[in-house]
C-alpha cells in the first residue's frame, strides 16, 4: 500500500553515481504561530548523493541509500544550539528507514512514536536533556515523518558528485551555530544559499512580493524558473501529499502579497484601512508573484523519485516510456472513473447511510487505539474488543498482514480511499500510489468478506463491521 507521498525517493544503484541531484522542498503551512498569519510554510533541501553521517555531519551516500534532507529552524531544540540538522530522506518523509514501512494513517500518537524512535536511534549525545526529549517546541520533531503533518513539493535538478563533495567539505568544516532570523536568515535563506552554491544566482528573494524577506515560495519559483532556462539540469517535480488521518490538513504556501489578497483576516482590514494600496498589492502579485506548485508538478512529474515499493511497479516502467503525466498524475477521466467505481461498487454495496461518512472512522481509531511500533518501525494500533486485544497494521507493509484485523484493515483502507478520491488534486497522492491503494482495498475487501461470512455476517455488509469500542 502506499502513502505518500509521499515517497521515499529511491533508486537502488549497483555502483556509485557519477551524477547526483539537489532539490528544494516546499512544505505547506501548518497554520501555527506566525505561519497562521504569513502562510509562508517551510523550506528544506534534498540531496540524492549526500547522506547524514550524524545529524550535524555530512558524507557522500553509499550505493542504495536514498539521500537526505537538511533544514534549519528557529529552535531545533537539541542540547547544543545547532543551525541545521540533516536526516535520512525516508526518516524525513515517513519516520522510518524503509519506505515500504511508511504509515498510511496519520495521527499524533503515531507521529510521536516515530519521533521517539528517531530520538533513541539517532540523537544520542544530541538530545539528552529533558527539555529536548519532552518539549513539543523542539523543532527536530518536524524532520521526522513530515508527510504526516503536511504536504510538500520537491523541485529537483541534476548536479555532479564534484559539487556534492565541495558542499560536504564546506559544511563539515564550518561552525554549526544557530543564527536564525526570520527576516534575514530564515529557512528559505538557508535553502537559497545552498542552491546558489551549486548554481550561482539560481534562487533569490522576492523583495516586492515578500516585503524584503525571503519566502519559501519565492525560492521555489526563482529556482524553477532558472532550471527552465537551463534544460540540461533536467528539472523534475514530485508531490508528497499529506497522509490522511486525524491531523489537521496543512495549507497552501503563499507569498506575502498573495496572503494579503487571499486571507480574509488580512484582506478585510486592508480594504477598510488601506484600500488605496490594494490595487498595488494585486498588481504586484498578478504580474510578478504568481507560482502554482501543482501546475509545475503536472508539467514535469518525476518518474525517478518514488517509494521503494513502487520502484519496480509495472506502472513505473510504463511511465518512463510513455505518457509520464498521465501515469504519474492521472487524468481527470481516470480519477472520475475511480470515484464512480468506489461509490457504486464499494460504498454502494452497503445499505447503511453511515458507510458514506468515512471521516468518523479515523477519529474512532485514534481515540480507541494505542499506537506502537515494531522493530522495523511498522506502526500498529492496539484496541480492545470484548476484553480481548485486537490490533491493526497502519503501515503500508502491515495493513494486510496476517495478524492485522481484516475487518478493521478494510475499514481503514475504505476511509483512506474515500479521503483521497474526495480530495482536490493538489491534496491527493499520485496515480502511481493510488493504483496500489486500490489493489490493497480489493484484497482487504475479499479478506473482510471471508471473515464476515465465517462470523455469520453477510459478506455484502462487510464494510459496516464495527470497530472495537465504536460503530461506523
Amino acid at each position: 500500500m502506499l502513502p505518500l507521498l509521499i515517497a521515499a525517493l529511491v533508486l537502488a544503484f549497483a555502483a556509485p553515481r557519477a551524477a547526483a541531484d539537489v532539490g528544494v522542498i516546499l512544505n505547506e503551512s501548518l497554520d501555527e504561530s506566525m505561519d497562521r498569519i504569513t502562510g509562508t510554510g517551510h523550506m528544506a533541501v534534498y540531496f540524492s548523493n549526500i547522506c547524514a553521517d550524524s545529524p550535524t555531519k555530512l558524507r557522500l551516500c553509499q550505493p542504495g541509500e536514498p539521500g537526505s534532507v537538511m533544514s534549519t529552524y528557529i529552535n531545533i531544540g537539541e542540547d547544543h544550539s545547532f543551525d541545521w540538522n540533516i536526516v535520512p530522506l525516508n526518516i524525513y518523509l515517513y519516520g522510518v528507514e524503509d519506505s515500504r514501512n511508511r504509515p498510511i494513517f496519520a495521527s499524533y500518537k503515531i507521529k510521536r512514536a516515530l519521533e521517539e524512535r528517531y530520538r533513541q536511534n539517532y540523537l544520542s549525545g544530541y538530545c539528552d536533556t529533558p527539555a529536548c526529549q519532552t518539549s513539543n517546541k523542539s523543532e527536530w520533531r518536524e524532520m521526522v515523518a513530515a508527510s504526516l503533518i503536511r504536504g510538500m513539493y520537491l523541485f529537483v535538478v541534476d548536479t555532479s558528485a564534484e559539487q556534492d563533495r565541495a558542499l560536504v567539505a564546506e559544511f563539515n568544516n564550518s561552525p554549526n551555530e544557530n543564527h536564525f532570523n526570520g527576516a534575514t536568515n530564515n529557512c528559505a535563506d538557508f535553502a537559497r544559499r545552498i542552491v546558489n552554491t551549486y548554481f550561482p544566482h539560481a534562487a533569490s528573494r522576492d523583495v516586492l512580493n515578500d516585503f524584503g524577506m525571503t519566502s519559501p515560495k519565492a525560492v521555489a519559483r526563482t529556482f524553477t524558473h532558472y532550471a527552465q532556462r537551463h534544460p540540461e539540469l533536467n528539472l523534475r517535480v514530485m508531490h508528497f501529499a499529506q497522509v490522511p488521518g486525524t491531523i489537521k490538513r496543512s495549507s497552501d504556501v503563499r507569498a506575502g502579497t498573495e496572503q494579503l489578497l487571499r486571507s480574509k483576516k488580512l484582506l478585510i482590514p486592508m480594504v477598510v484601512f488601506a484600500n488605496e494600496a490594494l490595487p498595488v498589492v494585486a498588481a504586484s502579485y498578478v504580474f510578478t508573484g504568481r507560482f502554482n506548485p501543482e501546475k509545475e508538478f503536472e508539467k514535469r512529474p518525476a518518474t525517478d523519485l518514488a517509494p521503494q515499493s513502487l520502484s519496480s511497479s509495472p506502472h513505473l516502467q510504463v511511465v518512463a516510456l510513455e505518457d509520464q503525466r498521465a501515469q504519474v498524475v492521472g487524468t481527470s477521466a481516470e480519477w472520475k472513473n475511480y470515484r464512480k467505481a468506489f461509490e457504486s461498487e464499494i460504498v454502494g454495496s452497503s445499505d447503511s447511510p453511515e458507510v458514506h461518512d468515512r471521516s468518523r472512522f479515523f477519529k474512532l481509531l485514534d481515540e480507541k487505539g494505542t499506537a506502537s511500533l515494531d522493530e522495523n518501525g511498522e506502526a500498529w494500533m492496539q484496541l480492545t474488543e470484548n476484553g480481548e486485544p485486537v490490533r491493526v497494521g497502519v503501515s503500508a507493509s502491515n495493513v494486510l498482514a496476517r495478524d492485522s484485523n481484516p475487518q478493521i484493515s478494510y475499514q481503514l483502507l475504505l476511509a483512506r480511499t474515500s479521503v483521497i478520491l474526495k480530495s482536490p488534486k493538489h491534496r491527493r497522492e499520485t496515480m502511481l500510489e493510488f493504483h496500489q491503494d486500490w489493489a490493497n482495498l480489493q484484497l482487504a475487501s475479499a479478506g473482510a468478506a471471508v471473515v464476515s461470512t465465517v462470523d455469520g455476517i453477510p459478506a455484502r455488509r462487510a464494510s459496516t463491521a464495527p470497530i472495537p469500542g465504536g460503530t461506523l
